[in-house]
């Protein structure tokens, strides 16, 4: 069975977020808010909870999961390098609706899928996710419903589409805006946007000081 926490509520928030813990540590799912919509995470460097994570959404490995992370210099240990451009974004929109792609440093030990030696990184902006990156460390999370369907705004709208996959939810209340991050790709000679959400295009030239391309 699942258990949803009410993290408006002190107690509940606590109690949740030890939950939500111990099940990232054992292996399993979690279900958290973020600045976008909300997310179904567990242990990025677990492959075997990366695999029931897809598994629960309905979908393969060749759609990676992204990488959640809690803070700015985390990313320092799991790229090759942090490129200009990067540490620009990060500045400007971490932790917001932002996701960087970048070759992931080769000597870690996870499988997030079919990632091409890449990894897609994100610091959210919404304080129990957050809290949790910062006690269990970098978590894969995708957005929380099953493939095809519309992301979860909710705690109630992901458990309606995943049910008792996920030993635990953590309900932070509607997410901000539902709309996806705008994914930045920094691994090839030129900036490259992937897709548009969050942030804007505007935006991302602005900070960069290039036109950068829209992928087609």
């Amino acid at each position: 069975m699942s258990t949803v926490y009410d993290c408006s509520e002190p107690s509940n928030r606590a109690a949740g977020l030890a939950a939500a813990a111990g099940a990232v540590r054992s292996g399993r799912l979690v279900v958290l808010p973020t600045d976008t919509v909300y997310g179904i995470g567990c242990d990025a460097f677990d492959a075997e909870a990366v695999r029931s994570l897809l598994d629960a959404k309905g979908r393969g490995p060749d759609m990676p999961v992204p990488v959640l992370v809690g803070s700015w210099t985390t990313i320092d240990g799991l790229v090759l390098s942090v490129p200009r451009q990067a540490r620009a974004l990060i500045e400007a929109f971490w932790p917001g609706g932002l996701s960087i792609v970048l070759p992931h440093a080769p000597s870690l030990a996870w499988d997030l899928g079919q990632t091409r030696g890449t990894v897609m990184l994100r610091m959210p902006l919404h304080p129990v996710a957050l809290e949790l990156l910062r006690d269990v460390g970098p978590m894969a999370v995708s957005s929380a419903n099953k493939t095809g369907h519309a992301p979860a705004a909710s705690a109630q709208e992901a458990r309606d589409q995943l049910g008792d996959s996920v030993p635990v939810y953590l309900d932070g209340g509607l997410s901000g805006e539902n709309i996806a991050s705008t994914i930045v790709d920094l691994t090839g000679p030129d900036a490259l946007i992937l897709r548009e959400g969050a942030v804007t295009k505007e935006e991302v030239n602005e900070v960069l000081g290039v036109e950068v391309e829209v992928a087609r």
